[in-house]
């Protein structure tokens, strides 16, 4: 898994590619909850280019989007292909 972050004003997405699993999503962790937590940015994940995610990748969504509504920030996701919004829909995260 790689990303990309890109800042434009008060937004910032994150470009997410490969596979958010147990052996990657530390890495979008520790990037993206500390953003989450004290940016003043709002964020959008855009998942054009994730082919993967588990629940370890959920719960880092999850831990986001929650920090995000904390601070009355705008959470989404974007881009996300039939297999990952079918895991949102089974899991309860298509609110996000």
């Amino acid at each position: 898994m790689t990303f990309t972050k890109t800042i434009d004003g008060t937004h910032a997405t994150f470009a997410v590619e490969g596979r958010l699993d147990t052996l990657t999503s530390s890495v979008l962790s520790d990037a993206l909850l500390p953003f989450a937590d004290e940016g003043e940015h709002d964020i959008t994940l855009d998942f054009t280019n994730l082919r993967f995610i588990s629940s370890a990748g959920l719960r880092v969504l999850f831990a986001a989007h929650k920090k995000c509504k904390a601070k009355n920030k705008f959470f989404a996701v974007t881009g996300a292909n039939d297999s990952i919004r079918e895991i949102f829909e089974i899991t309860g995260y298509t609110g996000i």
